[in-house]
């Protein structure tokens, strides 16, 4: 499995790319974030969605780890397509999305083309416990399923039980760790509690 590519820009478009790595010329269908990030750059790393079909073979590339992440969990939602993801993350950034999510502003991700009530609604619903508030993808874990072990679980799962919303610990945990790596589950829920 393809995780990244790194080379450089052949062909870039609002819509795709093609990057030289090796001697050979990788398509990658991208969102307009991503070309954002791409633009004026020669050589680029771009993290690969891989989609294999009987009949067709499809890259969807992005210029961060966090807007792989979030295709990813767009296309884990019923009804959402990988072409109605790249369509929403092309609307909408990941931080601004991640924010309509949690805030349930139904509108806001029915605004985007394609995207009908219901899937607005299934969305929200989906995803509300999936995604926790970020300030930007390389400021800290994300995504509450990103946890780092066991014990991440486990702490999350207690402070849950103790009454803290799940993306709110989740994210304390994360953090937590990346401090503390080899932090057991008693000292994650301890130092969580001061932080909450």
């Amino acid at each position: 499995m393809i995780d990244f590519i790194k080379g450089s820009i052949v062909e870039l478009l609002p819509t795709d790319v093609v990057i030289e790595c090796g001697g050979i010329g990788y398509h990658a269908f991208i969102s307009l974030q991503t070309y954002s990030q791409l633009e004026g750059k020669p050589a680029v790393t771009l993290y690969i969605h891989h989609i294999l079909r009987e009949d067709e073979e499809m890259f969807y590339g992005f210029a961060t780890k966090d807007e792989r992440q979030f295709f990813r969990l767009l296309i884990g939602v019923s009804g959402v397509g990988a072409n109605t993801a790249r369509m929403m993350l092309s609307s909408l950034n990941a931080d601004e999305i991640r924010e309509a999510i949690l805030g349930e502003n139904v509108a806001r991700i029915k605004s985007i083309k394609g995207i009908g009530l219901k899937t607005a609604q299934r969305i929200i619903l989906e995803l509300k416990d999936k995604v926790v508030k970020g300030d930007g993808a390389d400021s800290s874990v994300l995504f509450s399923g990103q946890a780092v072990s066991a014990a991440a679980e486990e702490a999350t799962t207690a402070l849950v039980l103790l009454g803290f919303a799940k993306p709110a610990a989740s994210k304390v945990v994360s953090a937590l760790l990346k401090d503390e790596p080899t932090a057991s589950v008693e000292q994650l829920i301890k130092l969580a509690l001061q932080r909450l």
